[in-house]
Protein backbone atom coordinates (compact mmCIF):
# COMPACT_ATOMS: atom_id res chain seq x y z
CA UNK A 1 0.00 0.00 0.00
CA UNK A 2 1.50 3.68 -0.76
CA UNK A 3 2.28 5.85 1.47
CA UNK A 4 0.26 9.11 1.68
CA UNK A 5 2.72 11.80 1.79
CA UNK A 6 2.19 15.13 3.76
CA UNK A 7 1.11 17.97 1.78
CA UNK A 8 2.39 21.15 0.95
CA UNK A 9 -0.09 23.07 -1.10
CA UNK A 10 -1.53 25.97 -0.30
CA UNK A 11 -4.94 25.54 1.77
CA UNK A 12 -8.13 27.57 0.43
CA UNK A 13 -8.41 30.50 2.74
CA UNK A 14 -12.18 29.67 2.93
CA UNK A 15 -11.58 26.11 3.99
CA UNK A 16 -9.15 27.30 6.45
CA UNK A 17 -11.83 29.64 7.84
CA UNK A 18 -14.44 27.31 8.14
CA UNK A 19 -11.69 24.92 9.98
CA UNK A 20 -10.91 27.26 12.27
CA UNK A 21 -14.06 28.31 13.32
CA UNK A 22 -15.57 24.46 14.27
CA UNK A 23 -12.14 24.27 16.22
CA UNK A 24 -12.56 27.30 17.89
CA UNK A 25 -16.31 26.27 18.15
CA UNK A 26 -15.14 22.69 20.33
CA UNK A 27 -13.19 24.79 22.64
CA UNK A 28 -15.98 26.88 23.56
CA UNK A 29 -17.99 23.48 23.98
CA UNK A 30 -15.67 22.08 26.07
CA UNK A 31 -14.15 25.05 27.83
CA UNK A 32 -17.41 25.35 30.74
CA UNK A 33 -16.63 21.41 32.09
CA UNK A 34 -15.10 21.71 35.38
CA UNK A 35 -12.17 19.64 34.73
CA UNK A 36 -9.30 18.42 37.63
CA UNK A 37 -7.20 15.56 38.03
CA UNK A 38 -10.44 13.42 38.94
CA UNK A 39 -14.13 13.98 38.42
CA UNK A 40 -17.21 14.78 36.02
CA UNK A 41 -15.84 17.40 34.68
CA UNK A 42 -13.31 15.97 33.31
CA UNK A 43 -15.35 12.81 32.27
CA UNK A 44 -18.21 15.50 30.49
CA UNK A 45 -14.47 16.89 28.83
CA UNK A 46 -14.29 12.98 27.34
CA UNK A 47 -18.24 12.69 26.54
CA UNK A 48 -17.64 15.27 24.45
CA UNK A 49 -14.34 14.36 22.28
CA UNK A 50 -15.92 11.20 22.16
CA UNK A 51 -18.97 12.36 20.38
CA UNK A 52 -16.64 13.20 17.37
CA UNK A 53 -13.85 10.41 17.76
CA UNK A 54 -14.41 6.60 19.48
CA UNK A 55 -12.82 7.29 22.41
CA UNK A 56 -12.21 4.95 24.90
CA UNK A 57 -12.53 5.56 28.42
CA UNK A 58 -10.68 4.17 31.26
CA UNK A 59 -10.69 4.40 34.85
CA UNK A 60 -8.20 3.87 37.52
CA UNK A 61 -9.55 3.74 41.53
CA UNK A 62 -8.80 5.96 44.35
CA UNK A 63 -5.84 4.15 46.44
CA UNK A 64 -4.23 2.31 42.83
CA UNK A 65 -0.48 2.46 43.27
CA UNK A 66 0.16 3.53 39.96
CA UNK A 67 4.66 3.65 40.13
CA UNK A 68 5.48 6.00 42.87
CA UNK A 69 2.44 7.72 43.46
CA UNK A 70 -0.97 6.70 44.39
CA UNK A 71 -4.65 7.37 42.82
CA UNK A 72 -6.04 10.36 44.51
CA UNK A 73 -9.72 10.61 46.00
CA UNK A 74 -12.25 12.31 43.60
CA UNK A 75 -12.87 16.26 44.45
CA UNK A 76 -16.29 17.07 44.57
CA UNK A 77 -17.31 21.18 45.20
CA UNK A 78 -21.33 21.53 45.66
CA UNK A 79 -20.48 25.32 46.28
CA UNK A 80 -18.17 27.32 47.26
CA UNK A 81 -17.72 31.33 48.01
CA UNK A 82 -16.46 34.28 50.43
CA UNK A 83 -19.72 36.86 51.41
CA UNK A 84 -19.83 39.99 53.11
CA UNK A 85 -21.47 40.32 56.47
CA UNK A 86 -24.25 41.20 54.36
CA UNK A 87 -24.45 38.28 52.75
CA UNK A 88 -23.40 39.69 49.38
CA UNK A 89 -21.09 37.70 47.45
CA UNK A 90 -17.38 38.36 47.12
CA UNK A 91 -16.27 35.22 44.90
CA UNK A 92 -18.10 32.47 44.00
CA UNK A 93 -17.19 29.02 42.81
CA UNK A 94 -20.65 28.81 40.40
CA UNK A 95 -19.25 31.93 38.60
CA UNK A 96 -15.98 30.01 37.66
CA UNK A 97 -13.84 27.58 39.34
CA UNK A 98 -11.07 29.42 39.29
CA UNK A 99 -11.85 30.96 41.96
CA UNK A 100 -11.89 27.96 44.14
CA UNK A 101 -8.14 26.18 44.78
CA UNK A 102 -8.76 23.25 43.42
CA UNK A 103 -8.74 19.56 46.18
CA UNK A 104 -9.86 22.21 48.63
CA UNK A 105 -10.86 20.69 51.66
CA UNK A 106 -14.10 21.46 53.57
CA UNK A 107 -14.15 24.92 55.55
CA UNK A 108 -17.22 27.19 57.42
CA UNK A 109 -16.22 29.99 58.85
CA UNK A 110 -16.45 33.26 60.16
CA UNK A 111 -12.85 35.50 60.24
CA UNK A 112 -11.75 38.99 59.43
CA UNK A 113 -9.98 39.98 55.94
CA UNK A 114 -6.41 40.22 57.89
CA UNK A 115 -6.78 36.17 58.71
CA UNK A 116 -8.28 35.08 55.72
CA UNK A 117 -5.79 36.59 53.40
CA UNK A 118 -3.42 33.91 53.97
CA UNK A 119 -6.15 32.05 52.09
CA UNK A 120 -6.18 34.23 49.51
CA UNK A 121 -4.61 34.27 45.98
CA UNK A 122 -3.94 37.09 43.63
CA UNK A 123 -1.60 38.40 40.56
CA UNK A 124 -0.68 42.11 41.60
CA UNK A 125 1.48 42.10 38.57
CA UNK A 126 -1.85 41.60 37.02
CA UNK A 127 -4.25 42.90 38.97
CA UNK A 128 -7.84 41.83 36.73
CA UNK A 129 -6.91 38.59 36.51
CA UNK A 130 -7.92 35.69 38.56
CA UNK A 131 -5.02 33.14 39.23
CA UNK A 132 -5.21 29.14 38.19
CA UNK A 133 -3.76 27.32 41.92
CA UNK A 134 -4.44 23.72 43.16
CA UNK A 135 -3.66 21.67 45.93
CA UNK A 136 -3.74 18.16 45.05
CA UNK A 137 -1.20 16.77 47.55
CA UNK A 138 -1.72 19.37 50.67
CA UNK A 139 -4.77 19.22 52.22
CA UNK A 140 -5.88 23.37 52.71
CA UNK A 141 -8.37 25.29 51.28
CA UNK A 142 -7.95 28.51 49.42
CA UNK A 143 -9.87 31.67 47.00
CA UNK A 144 -8.52 32.53 44.43
CA UNK A 145 -9.90 36.48 43.17
CA UNK A 146 -8.07 39.53 41.42
CA UNK A 147 -5.92 41.99 43.05
CA UNK A 148 -8.63 44.71 41.96
CA UNK A 149 -11.36 42.86 43.64
CA UNK A 150 -9.10 42.31 46.84
CA UNK A 151 -8.16 45.83 47.20
CA UNK A 152 -11.86 47.06 46.48
CA UNK A 153 -13.08 44.94 49.37
CA UNK A 154 -10.50 46.05 52.11
CA UNK A 155 -11.27 49.66 50.97
CA UNK A 156 -15.08 48.46 51.59
CA UNK A 157 -14.84 46.88 55.16
CA UNK A 158 -11.63 47.61 56.21
CA UNK A 159 -8.71 44.08 57.73
CA UNK A 160 -11.19 43.85 61.00
CA UNK A 161 -14.49 43.46 58.38
CA UNK A 162 -15.60 39.89 58.47
CA UNK A 163 -16.18 37.70 55.84
CA UNK A 164 -17.95 34.80 55.59
CA UNK A 165 -16.27 31.44 54.10
CA UNK A 166 -17.94 28.69 52.97
CA UNK A 167 -16.26 25.36 51.00
CA UNK A 168 -18.80 22.33 50.66
CA UNK A 169 -16.56 19.73 49.16
CA UNK A 170 -15.27 16.67 49.46
CA UNK A 171 -12.90 14.05 48.71
CA UNK A 172 -14.37 10.56 48.44
CA UNK A 173 -13.55 7.03 47.04
CA UNK A 174 -13.77 7.14 42.67
CA UNK A 175 -11.68 6.75 40.17
CA UNK A 176 -8.94 9.07 37.94
CA UNK A 177 -10.40 9.04 34.05
CA UNK A 178 -8.39 9.14 30.90
CA UNK A 179 -9.51 9.00 27.15
CA UNK A 180 -7.46 7.31 23.97
CA UNK A 181 -8.02 6.75 20.42
CA UNK A 182 -6.47 4.42 18.27
CA UNK A 183 -6.45 4.56 14.81
CA UNK A 184 -5.31 1.04 13.45
CA UNK A 185 -2.35 0.95 10.98
CA UNK A 186 -0.77 -1.37 8.48
CA UNK A 187 2.12 -2.19 11.12
CA UNK A 188 1.45 -2.21 15.35
CA UNK A 189 4.43 0.84 15.26
CA UNK A 190 2.82 3.78 17.34
CA UNK A 191 2.88 7.53 17.10
CA UNK A 192 1.68 8.68 20.24
CA UNK A 193 -0.04 11.73 20.78
CA UNK A 194 -0.49 12.50 24.31
CA UNK A 195 -2.45 16.54 25.42
CA UNK A 196 -3.62 17.03 29.32
CA UNK A 197 -7.09 17.08 29.99
CA UNK A 198 -7.41 18.46 33.75
CA UNK A 199 -7.22 22.23 33.48
CA UNK A 200 -10.50 24.19 34.31
CA UNK A 201 -11.69 27.22 32.31
CA UNK A 202 -8.34 27.91 30.34
CA UNK A 203 -8.89 27.41 26.65
CA UNK A 204 -5.16 27.91 25.34
CA UNK A 205 -4.11 25.06 28.16
CA UNK A 206 -5.04 23.16 27.26
CA UNK A 207 -8.57 22.51 25.32
CA UNK A 208 -6.56 23.73 22.45
CA UNK A 209 -4.95 21.12 21.98
CA UNK A 210 -7.67 19.02 23.32
CA UNK A 211 -9.45 20.31 19.84
CA UNK A 212 -6.71 20.08 17.29
CA UNK A 213 -6.00 15.83 18.78
CA UNK A 214 -9.82 15.34 18.55
CA UNK A 215 -10.09 16.69 14.76
CA UNK A 216 -6.64 14.86 13.70
CA UNK A 217 -7.95 11.99 15.17
CA UNK A 218 -10.90 12.19 13.13
CA UNK A 219 -8.82 12.85 9.92
CA UNK A 220 -6.69 10.10 10.26
CA UNK A 221 -9.94 7.94 11.03
CA UNK A 222 -11.74 8.74 7.62
CA UNK A 223 -7.92 9.04 5.46
CA UNK A 224 -5.93 6.38 4.51
CA UNK A 225 -4.16 3.94 6.58
CA UNK A 226 -1.24 4.97 7.88
CA UNK A 227 2.22 2.31 8.16
CA UNK A 228 1.92 3.44 11.73
CA UNK A 229 -0.72 2.83 14.62
CA UNK A 230 -1.63 6.71 15.94
CA UNK A 231 -2.69 6.41 19.76
CA UNK A 232 -3.96 9.70 21.12
CA UNK A 233 -3.92 9.93 24.63
CA UNK A 234 -6.15 12.04 26.86
CA UNK A 235 -4.98 12.13 30.77
CA UNK A 236 -4.66 14.33 33.77
CA UNK A 237 -1.24 15.61 33.58
CA UNK A 238 1.00 13.99 35.69
CA UNK A 239 -0.90 11.33 37.70
CA UNK A 240 -3.06 11.01 34.41
CA UNK A 241 -0.02 10.09 31.94
CA UNK A 242 1.66 7.65 35.17
CA UNK A 243 -1.63 5.54 35.46
CA UNK A 244 -1.22 5.58 31.68
CA UNK A 245 2.26 4.46 31.69
CA UNK A 246 1.98 1.91 34.31
CA UNK A 247 -1.27 0.46 32.85
CA UNK A 248 0.45 0.14 29.16
CA UNK A 249 3.93 -0.75 30.22
CA UNK A 250 3.65 -4.04 28.17
CA UNK A 251 3.50 -2.40 24.63
CA UNK A 252 5.54 0.87 25.45
CA UNK A 253 8.01 -0.97 23.03
CA UNK A 254 5.88 -0.44 20.10
CA UNK A 255 5.81 3.51 20.55
CA UNK A 256 8.33 4.73 17.71
CA UNK A 257 7.71 8.57 18.37
CA UNK A 258 5.34 11.08 20.27
CA UNK A 259 4.45 14.25 20.94
CA UNK A 260 2.99 16.33 23.78
CA UNK A 261 0.65 18.89 22.71
CA UNK A 262 -0.18 21.92 24.70
CA UNK A 263 -0.89 25.37 24.18
CA UNK A 264 -1.47 25.44 20.02
CA UNK A 265 -4.49 28.25 20.07
CA UNK A 266 -2.59 31.17 20.79
CA UNK A 267 -1.28 33.19 17.93
CA UNK A 268 2.62 32.39 18.68
CA UNK A 269 4.82 31.23 16.88
CA UNK A 270 5.66 27.47 17.15
CA UNK A 271 8.05 25.61 19.84
CA UNK A 272 9.42 22.51 19.78
CA UNK A 273 10.94 20.77 23.04
CA UNK A 274 13.46 17.78 21.58
CA UNK A 275 13.18 14.65 23.06
CA UNK A 276 14.95 13.40 26.09
CA UNK A 277 17.16 10.75 23.57
CA UNK A 278 17.38 13.87 21.38
CA UNK A 279 18.56 15.86 23.42
CA UNK A 280 21.38 13.29 25.44
CA UNK A 281 22.53 11.32 22.41
CA UNK A 282 21.59 12.31 18.64
CA UNK A 283 18.64 13.68 17.33
CA UNK A 284 15.57 11.23 17.00
CA UNK A 285 12.99 11.07 13.67
CA UNK A 286 10.42 12.85 15.99
CA UNK A 287 13.06 15.46 16.47
CA UNK A 288 14.24 15.77 12.73
CA UNK A 289 10.45 15.34 11.76
CA UNK A 290 9.14 18.32 13.69
CA UNK A 291 12.15 20.19 12.05
CA UNK A 292 11.32 19.19 8.38
CA UNK A 293 7.52 19.48 8.23
CA UNK A 294 7.11 22.83 9.75
CA UNK A 295 10.42 24.53 7.44
CA UNK A 296 8.00 22.69 4.75
CA UNK A 297 4.90 24.88 5.62
CA UNK A 298 6.59 28.01 5.90
CA UNK A 299 6.85 28.14 9.94
CA UNK A 300 9.20 29.41 12.12
CA UNK A 301 10.34 27.15 14.68
CA UNK A 302 12.40 27.87 18.12
CA UNK A 303 13.97 24.21 19.43
CA UNK A 304 14.42 24.11 22.73
CA UNK A 305 16.54 20.78 24.66
CA UNK A 306 14.84 18.38 27.01
CA UNK A 307 14.31 19.08 30.40
CA UNK A 308 12.75 17.76 33.29
CA UNK A 309 10.18 20.13 33.70
CA UNK A 310 6.98 20.82 31.52
CA UNK A 311 4.22 18.90 31.20
CA UNK A 312 4.04 14.85 30.43
CA UNK A 313 7.40 14.79 28.69
CA UNK A 314 8.70 14.37 31.46
CA UNK A 315 6.91 11.24 32.21
CA UNK A 316 7.84 9.66 28.93
CA UNK A 317 10.75 10.72 29.01
CA UNK A 318 12.24 10.03 32.36
CA UNK A 319 15.05 7.47 32.20
CA UNK A 320 13.16 3.70 32.95
CA UNK A 321 10.97 4.56 30.05
CA UNK A 322 12.80 7.23 27.95
CA UNK A 323 10.58 7.22 25.27
CA UNK A 324 10.96 8.68 21.93
CA UNK A 325 8.61 12.00 22.91
CA UNK A 326 9.06 15.60 22.42
CA UNK A 327 6.40 18.63 23.04
CA UNK A 328 4.84 20.70 20.66
CA UNK A 329 3.66 24.27 21.56
CA UNK A 330 3.08 27.68 20.12
CA UNK A 331 3.98 29.89 23.01
CA UNK A 332 5.45 27.53 26.17
CA UNK A 333 3.59 27.07 29.43
CA UNK A 334 4.51 30.76 31.89
CA UNK A 335 5.77 32.75 28.82
CA UNK A 336 2.44 34.32 28.05
CA UNK A 337 0.61 37.11 30.58
CA UNK A 338 -2.71 35.11 30.50
CA UNK A 339 -1.23 31.61 31.43
CA UNK A 340 -2.97 29.94 34.27
CA UNK A 341 -5.24 33.24 34.76
CA UNK A 342 -8.64 33.79 33.85
CA UNK A 343 -7.57 35.55 30.88
CA UNK A 344 -6.69 32.38 29.13
CA UNK A 345 -9.79 32.26 27.64
CA UNK A 346 -11.70 31.95 24.24
CA UNK A 347 -10.54 35.87 23.18
CA UNK A 348 -6.86 34.16 23.46
CA UNK A 349 -6.96 31.62 21.31
CA UNK A 350 -7.50 32.30 17.74
CA UNK A 351 -9.57 30.08 14.88
CA UNK A 352 -6.44 30.76 12.27
CA UNK A 353 -3.95 29.78 14.73
CA UNK A 354 -5.75 26.47 15.51
CA UNK A 355 -6.25 26.06 11.84
CA UNK A 356 -2.35 26.21 11.00
CA UNK A 357 -1.71 23.87 14.35
CA UNK A 358 -3.68 21.11 12.95
CA UNK A 359 -2.22 21.32 9.81
CA UNK A 360 1.14 21.42 11.39
CA UNK A 361 0.59 18.48 13.23
CA UNK A 362 -0.76 16.64 10.29
CA UNK A 363 2.45 16.97 8.67
CA UNK A 364 4.58 16.08 11.59
CA UNK A 365 2.71 12.63 11.86
CA UNK A 366 2.67 11.82 8.21
CA UNK A 367 6.09 12.95 7.56
CA UNK A 368 7.23 10.31 10.00
CA UNK A 369 4.51 7.76 9.20
CA UNK A 370 6.11 8.54 5.57
CA UNK A 371 9.60 8.33 6.47
CA UNK A 372 11.60 5.03 5.01
CA UNK A 373 15.29 3.86 4.38
CA UNK A 374 16.10 2.32 0.95
CA UNK A 375 18.24 0.50 -1.28
CA UNK A 376 19.57 1.69 -4.53
CA UNK A 377 18.56 -1.17 -6.83
CA UNK A 378 21.16 0.54 -10.04
CA UNK A 379 23.64 1.83 -7.57
CA UNK A 380 26.62 1.62 -10.48
CA UNK A 381 25.70 4.77 -12.25
CA UNK A 382 22.76 7.05 -12.58
CA UNK A 383 19.64 4.89 -13.63
CA UNK A 384 18.11 6.16 -16.98
CA UNK A 385 15.19 7.99 -15.71
CA UNK A 386 13.52 9.08 -19.27
CA UNK A 387 13.03 5.41 -20.66
CA UNK A 388 11.39 4.46 -17.22
CA UNK A 389 8.93 7.58 -18.12
CA UNK A 390 10.11 9.26 -14.53
CA UNK A 391 12.72 12.40 -16.02
CA UNK A 392 9.75 14.95 -16.77
CA UNK A 393 6.78 14.58 -14.56
CA UNK A 394 7.94 12.14 -11.29
CA UNK A 395 5.04 11.70 -9.00
CA UNK A 396 2.53 13.96 -11.02
CA UNK A 397 4.07 16.96 -9.25
CA UNK A 398 3.55 20.37 -11.03
CA UNK A 399 7.58 21.50 -10.18
CA UNK A 400 9.49 18.85 -13.00
CA UNK A 401 12.89 19.98 -12.14
CA UNK A 402 11.76 19.78 -8.05
CA UNK A 403 11.00 16.19 -8.57
CA UNK A 404 13.98 15.33 -10.76
CA UNK A 405 15.76 16.54 -8.08
CA UNK A 406 13.79 14.53 -5.68
CA UNK A 407 14.76 11.68 -8.10
CA UNK A 408 18.22 12.17 -8.31
CA UNK A 409 18.86 12.39 -4.16
CA UNK A 410 17.00 9.68 -3.33
CA UNK A 411 18.57 7.48 -5.88
CA UNK A 412 22.08 8.45 -4.32
CA UNK A 413 21.24 8.39 -0.81
CA UNK A 414 19.46 5.42 -0.43
CA UNK A 415 22.42 3.07 0.45
CA UNK A 416 20.33 0.95 3.10
CA UNK A 417 21.60 3.76 5.61
CA UNK A 418 20.31 6.80 5.05
CA UNK A 419 16.28 7.75 5.49
CA UNK A 420 13.88 10.05 3.49
CA UNK A 421 14.42 12.77 6.22
CA UNK A 422 18.03 12.23 5.44
CA UNK A 423 17.40 13.28 1.79
CA UNK A 424 15.01 16.12 2.53
CA UNK A 425 17.38 17.75 5.53
CA UNK A 426 20.47 17.29 3.23
CA UNK A 427 18.48 18.32 -0.30
CA UNK A 428 16.69 21.13 1.33
CA UNK A 429 13.82 19.69 -1.01
CA UNK A 430 9.75 19.44 0.76
CA UNK A 431 9.54 15.98 2.05
CA UNK A 432 6.66 15.58 0.26
CA UNK A 433 8.55 15.68 -2.89
CA UNK A 434 11.05 13.15 -1.61
CA UNK A 435 8.58 10.91 -0.40
CA UNK A 436 6.66 11.24 -3.72
CA UNK A 437 9.70 10.14 -6.08
CA UNK A 438 10.79 7.43 -4.08
CA UNK A 439 7.54 6.02 -4.71
CA UNK A 440 7.79 6.21 -7.76
CA UNK A 441 11.21 5.15 -8.13
CA UNK A 442 9.95 1.84 -6.15
CA UNK A 443 7.68 0.90 -8.42
CA UNK A 444 10.07 0.95 -11.07
CA UNK A 445 12.03 -1.36 -9.60
CA UNK A 446 14.95 1.16 -8.66
CA UNK A 447 14.64 1.17 -4.94
CA UNK A 448 14.12 -1.78 -1.54
CA UNK A 449 12.26 -0.90 0.94
CA UNK A 450 14.91 -1.39 3.75
CA UNK A 451 13.19 0.10 6.34
CA UNK A 452 13.70 -1.67 10.00
CA UNK A 453 10.91 -3.53 10.83
CA UNK A 454 11.22 -5.22 14.49
CA UNK A 455 9.82 -8.85 15.13
CA UNK A 456 8.34 -8.49 18.34
CA UNK A 457 7.38 -5.25 20.62
CA UNK A 458 10.40 -4.20 22.52
CA UNK A 459 8.18 -4.13 25.38
CA UNK A 460 7.88 -7.44 27.89
CA UNK A 461 4.19 -7.94 27.17
CA UNK A 462 1.89 -8.43 24.80
CA UNK A 463 0.22 -6.10 22.40
CA UNK A 464 -2.79 -4.39 23.17
CA UNK A 465 -5.07 -3.16 20.66
CA UNK A 466 -8.40 -0.85 21.34
CA UNK A 467 -10.77 -3.88 22.01
CA UNK A 468 -8.23 -4.65 24.90
CA UNK A 469 -8.04 -1.22 27.02
CA UNK A 470 -9.64 -1.57 30.03
CA UNK A 471 -13.04 0.41 30.09
CA UNK A 472 -15.08 0.83 33.21
CA UNK A 473 -16.67 3.89 32.71
CA UNK A 474 -18.83 5.65 35.30
CA UNK A 475 -21.64 7.65 34.13
CA UNK A 476 -21.43 11.77 35.90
Amino acid sequence: MPIVAPQTSSPDPVEVDALGARLHGLVAEILPHRRCITGDGLRQTLLALGQRVPLRISEVPSGTRVLDWTIPKEWRVREAYLAREDGTRIVDWADSPLHLVQYSVAARDRMPLWALRAHLHTLPDHPDLVPYRTSYYAPTWGFCLSQRSLDRLAEEIGEGGEVEVVVDAEQVDGSLTYGEVLVPGQTEEEILLSAHACHPALANDNASSLAVATALARRLIDGPTLRHTVRFLFAPGTVGALAWLDRAHAHLGQIRHGLVLANLGDTGGFTYKRSRRGTLDQLLPVDRAVEVALRDLGHGLEVRPFTPTGYDERQFGSPGFDLPVGRLTRTPHGEYPEYHTSGDDLSLVRPEALAASLEALETIVRTLDGDGVYRNAQPYGEPQLGRRGLYASLGGLPNGPEAQQAALWVLNLSDGQHSLLDVAERSGLPFAAVRAAADRLAEADLLTDETPRPTAPVGDGATLSADDLVTDFRSP
